[in-house]
């Protein structure tokens, strides 16, 4: 079992469920720009600073790169998409950089199967919901983020935090590409996307922290 961290890091993580949930009924407020984007970022920013207090090894530091990348990627895209886009494609490179470095040594058919089926299938709706002239860089895009995703269902770290969490993430991003397609007129991205992504990223780092306390290796 993971030993208990003290709690003043576990304060870390309270603090960004707190600015995570509390931004989720403020997002569609009328806030200044400065406050609005620094609130949209200190979700998964508290993230990173709390990945940053555990004891120190590679897969420790790049986790804390991801979810820094990802804090980033969401302040970013308040002022420029593709400056957005960017940061969280560089972070989708270092979560499977950890993840491959960290191939669970026994994958079942139907595990292998989903992580071999995720990227194409994601890739082809994300290319299909966009804009021809915007289908390419999305189709790029998506490629990151479903590989990231699949890599994560097969590493060693747990499935159903981490694996969930890479799934969710990946999901809301599917949620953002399909309100240029099908969902257009629907109510459902905008009241899925922020929750589905912070959650996920809430669990995609606790699930990488917790088990390199518990089962570090020359890998991590």
């Amino acid at each position: 079992m993971p030993e208990r961290a003290p709690i003043e890091h576990r304060a870390w993580l309270l603090a960004s469920l707190l600015a995570g949930i509390s931004f989720y009924f403020v997002k569609d407020a009328a806030l200044p720009a400065a406050g609005f984007v620094l609130w949209k970022g200190a979700g998964v920013a508290l993230l990173a600073g709390w990945a940053l207090l555990q004891p120190r090894n590679p897969g420790v530091l790049l986790i804390a790169l991801v979810m820094a990348l990802g804090a980033a990627g969401d302040m970013l895209l308040e002022w420029d998409q593709t400056a957005g886009g960017a940061a969280f494609l560089l972070g989708h490179v270092a979560a499977m950089w950890l993840y491959l470095r960290n191939w669970r040594p026994n994958i079942t058919f139907s595990q292998r199967l989903l992580a071999s089926l995720v990227v194409p299938v994601s890739v082809f709706v994300a290319a299909m919901c966009s804009p021809p002239a915007q289908q390419t860089a999305t189709a790029i895009y998506a490629f990151f983020v479903s590989g990231m995703a699949a890599s994560a269902w097969t590493s060693r770290f747990p499935r159903y935090r981490t694996g969930i969490g890479a799934m969710m993430f990946l999901a809301s991003d599917l949620l953002i590409f399909g309100r240029f397609g099908p969902l257009a007129n629907s109510m459902l991205p905008g009241l899925l996307i922020w929750p589905v992504y912070y959650f996920g990223q809430f669990m995609i780092c606790t699930g990488v922290i917790g088990s390199l306390r518990s089962h570090p290796t020359p890998q991590s």
